[in-house]
């Protein structure tokens, strides 16, 4: 009835969605209809907009705290709070209204609303208004408008409203806000910038909330639920011509027309994650797991598990690039990531490996552009491990599926990287295999090094890999033994050879034109009685 205040106890059966109902509290004092309602309750007052002016009740006992005379005539105002503290003690209410063509801004203080500024005008009567951290977007007849609230309320047309009888935009938290055109909803930040792809509903929305990570609209004929990120029809519900939607806190959603009210029920964020996994929705599956109680006790492992899977799912659909960040960011098992390739690790210890759902195929150009990824991959983790090589700590990687072996030696790692990244280079860019061969550190595995060095014909890089692992005799008969294949070595250009004695210690370093001994064997030239 116009002018009353209903106050309901909701009370959830156990074991059930159904609701007990139970009328507590009424009040009939207000002598017009109630225009609009804002609960806030870390204050426990209830704003209110009637006979077109702002009013403060006690939510307990509805008797009124005060009135804003100031705010006389206005026909809007949209409520913010800003929460400082994880408990919520700590927070600020703010508040604007329209009063016609202008904007009033107040905040909260000892049981009153106080001026924050003076008023500035606005193009046109604001239909819809929602802040957006230090902005606030208003619709008006025709077009959405960004002002900014920085003291000088500079003002950012953004575009017109489209064919829907009202403007429409709903808060978003963190930055942003939702703003309706036709069936479109686009996300705006707090500069008016447009932050992600628009929304397109099966019909004009009636009215949105936020309840993350879901948009709730109320369409002529049913509510739909749709995610931002990523773009999902989550799912559609029928009702008989819903008008309003409100939320009242996490999880609590009430929709209701002019004669009913509804409330949606959620299902658990346990059997919602469940039923994304397998459809491969990890992005949003994420977003459920964070929002889990950090009391619960599997909440950091599930969360790491569906990164990992998120991580592969990249992989398998050729996004080698953004596969590898995730990976990175996830501290996995760099041989575990390696394994997603053909070729690069021995087979035994390859077939110890495990993996969510079969690999991927790659093409030719596709395994190119993937060596290349995990090229930027594996040389951050060596930089990261040589770092780290002298502690005593193992190495504190983790699994890509949860059982599957780790490796905690550092220099196992630094090994196994070094010898894939020689693979990889050869495989991408065969000037960077002598570079990374005469590291003073480089952890290459000789006998794996040396066979494929061979089998690519690298001679001259297989010399280098000799003398960094302090083999000159065998580098020595690498000379003599390749002399027609090499890539760069013994000739007239001349170079840097080494000269060692019989027990493989440095003894001379000669430079120049070593033509003269063409037609010896290089390795008798190298040695010194």
């Amino acid at each position: 009835k116009p002018g009353h205040l209903l106050l309901y106890r909701i009370k959830k059966e156990p074991g059930s969605n159904r609701f007990e109902v139970l009328l507590e509290k009424s009040h009939k004092n207000f002598s017009k209809k109630i225009q609009q309602l804002c609960v806030v309750p870390q204050y426990k007052i209830l704003v209110s907009l009637l006979e077109n002016n702002i009013y403060v009740h006690d939510l307990l006992t509805f008797q009124q705290i005060t009135m804003v005379t100031k705010a006389k005539g206005s026909s809007l105002f949209s409520c913010n709070v800003q929460v400082r503290s994880a408990g919520g003690e700590d927070a600020q209410l703010r508040m604007c209204v329209a009063v016609k063509k202008k904007l009033q801004l107040y905040y909260w203080k000892d049981r009153e609303f106080h001026d924050v500024q003076a008023d500035f005008s606005v193009p046109d009567v604001p239909k819809s208004m929602a802040w957006c951290e230090s902005s606030i977007c208003v619709g008006f007849k025709r077009d959405y408008y960004l002002i900014r609230l920085d003291g000088k309320g500079s003002i950012k047309e953004l575009f017109p409203t489209g064919k829907q009888l009202e403007p429409l935009v709903t808060s978003l938290g963190e930055g942003k806000v939702a703003v309706g055109q036709d069936d479109l909803t686009v996300v705006l930040s707090e500069m008016g910038v447009l932050t992600k792809c628009a929304l397109n509903w099966t019909d004009i929305p009636i009215a949105m909330e936020h309840q993350a990570p879901y948009i709730i609209a109320v369409l002529p004929r049913y509510v739909e639920i749709r995610t931002i990120d990523p773009r999902l029809l989550v799912q559609s519900v029928e009702l008989q011509r819903p008008r309003f939607i409100t939320s009242g806190g996490m999880n609590i959603v009430y929709v209701a027309s002019n004669h009913f009210v509804w409330r949606l029920v959620p299902v658990s964020i346990a059997a919602q994650i469940r039923q994304l996994l397998p459809d491969k929705q990890f992005e949003l599956a994420l977003q459920l797991a964070r929002m889990k109680d950090d009391t619960d006790s599997d909440k950091w492992q599930q969360i790491h598990h569906i990164q990992n899977l998120f991580a592969f799912n990249l992989f398998c659909q050729k996004r080698f690039d953004d596969s590898m960040q995730v990976f990175t960011k996830l501290g996995t098992d760099p041989t575990h990531v390696i394994g997603l390739y053909p070729d690069l690790l021995p087979a035994d210890y390859r077939k110890q490996l495990q993996y969510p759902n079969p690999l991927p195929t790659l093409s030719t150009a596709e395994l190119e552009k993937a060596h290349l990824a995990l090229i930027d991959y594996l040389t951050q983790k060596r930089a990261h491990l040589v770092k780290q090589l002298h502690d005593s700590e193992p190495s504190s990687t983790s699994p890509l599926v949860e059982g599957t072996p780790t490796i905690k030696s550092k220099k196992k790692l630094l090994q196994i990287i070094d010898t894939t990244l020689l693979k990889c280079y050869l495989h991408t860019n065969v000037a960077l295999v002598a570079p990374l061969l005469r590291l003073e550190n480089n952890h290459c595995h000789i006998e794996e090094s040396e066979h494929i060095l061979k089998k690519a014909h690298k001679y001259s890089e297989l010399i280098i890999l000799y003398e960094k692992k302090g083999l000159h005799e065998k580098g020595g008969v690498a000379r003599g033994s390749g002399g027609r294949g090499w890539s760069s070595g013994c000739g007239a250009g001349g170079g840097v050879w080494i000269v060692t004695g019989r027990n493989g210690a440095l003894r001379n370093t000669l430079e120049g034109d070593l033509s003269c001994c063409s037609g010896l064997c290089p390795s008798a030239c190298l040695s010194i009685s």
